[in-house]
């Protein structure tokens, strides 16, 4: 008897290759730590906001009237202008370098890849400070034939501005990290779809535009949008240079009225909202170029969830009549 019933087992096992005692088993869940757990977080969660109601020292009154003040609005304005033109210097200078380390030239692919290295292995905040003093290494930005005849010069400080030093500062910065992302996305697209493109006459660049990009956006895009995250939140190290941006406009006004924590709380809010704004954009972007993708996965869950579950149904009647 015991043959027969370790044989009709096998049998359930080899048929579909599901084993269908192993679904009727039910896995232990330690449903008291799980309580226990979120009773300690919720319990964490209603001191700390306890301490942010009654604490008189963050003087909310304070916070919300300088964050609707027209000085940090102004310098949430410079803050969004830096990373805005910051993440479009990048995302060029990214996919400029990207392309430059796919050449099948290697001196090409070489100085890219050492500008990647320096970019990327300098801190930025190092970099800002390096550009904000660029005038002491280079009084003067000279015109001219190399070696030869002089057209014009100009006086590094009235070009480097604090503005200017900012932007080379990020944009910079940025682009070596994009050109990574640029580069992996570029490569994600199989080699054979190119060389197709090619055997029908297409030429290179209609190839990248047409065939290569388009696919490429899927593993390009939710990087970029961290990047420019990220971009807004570095911005913040601009105010080294004395540019009033969001962070730099605070500090200018507790400097003159001792009101520290409520002006740092008031910027952190203004971040906080124009993040979260991003991170909505982000999210609609990502299902723009994944339409298709993520819903077809979402079925296929769903299908699978189905089938497990009839197939769960199907094994406890058999088990039931069998008894």
């Amino acid at each position: 008897m015991s043959d027969t019933a370790t044989a009709s087992g096998d049998q359930a096992l080899v048929d579909d290759g599901i084993d269908r005692q192993l679904l009727l088993g039910r896995p232990h869940q330690h449903h008291g730590l799980l309580w226990l757990t979120a009773a300690i977080v919720l319990c964490a969660i209603f001191l700390v906001g306890y301490s942010l109601v009654t604490n008189p020292r963050f003087e909310w009154g304070v916070v919300f009237g300088w964050f609707t003040s027209e000085r940090l609005f102004t310098g949430l304005m410079r803050t969004l202008q830096l990373t805005v033109i910051s993440m479009t210097v990048g995302i060029v200078v990214g996919a400029l370098l990207a392309l430059a380390r796919l050449a099948p030239n290697f001196i090409i692919a070489g100085v890219a890849a050492f500008l990647v290295w320096i970019f990327r292995g300098v801190p930025v905040f190092v970099q800002l400070l390096f550009w904000g003093f660029i005038a002491a290494i280079y009084p003067r930005l000279e015109v001219g034939i190399p070696f030869g005849p002089e057209f014009f010069s100009v006086d590094a400080n009235v070009i480097i501005t604090p503005f200017l030093a900012a932007i080379l500062g990020l944009g910079l910065n940025e682009g070596a990290y994009m050109s990574e992302i640029v580069r992996a996305g570029l490569l994600s697209v199989h080699r054979g779809q190119t060389e197709a493109a090619k055997a029908l006459g297409m030429r290179r660049l209609t190839i990248l535009w047409r065939i290569v990009l388009p696919q490429a956006m899927k593993i390009i895009i939710p990087p970029t949008g961290n990047q420019t995250i990220s971009m807004l939140k570095t911005t913040s190290l601009v105010s080294v240079l004395a540019f009033p941006e969001l962070l730099y406009s605070a500090q200018l006004v507790y400097s003159a009225n001792f009101k520290t924590i409520p002006l740092l709380i008031a910027a952190s809010l203004w971040y906080l909202l124009v993040t979260s704004l991003l991170s909505l954009g982000q999210f609609y972007i990502e299902r723009h170029f994944n339409r298709g993708t993520a819903t077809s996965g979402r079925i296929s869950r769903r299908s699978s969830l189905r089938k497990a579950k009839a197939l769960r149904s199907r094994t406890t009647a058999a088990q039931e009549v069998q008894s």
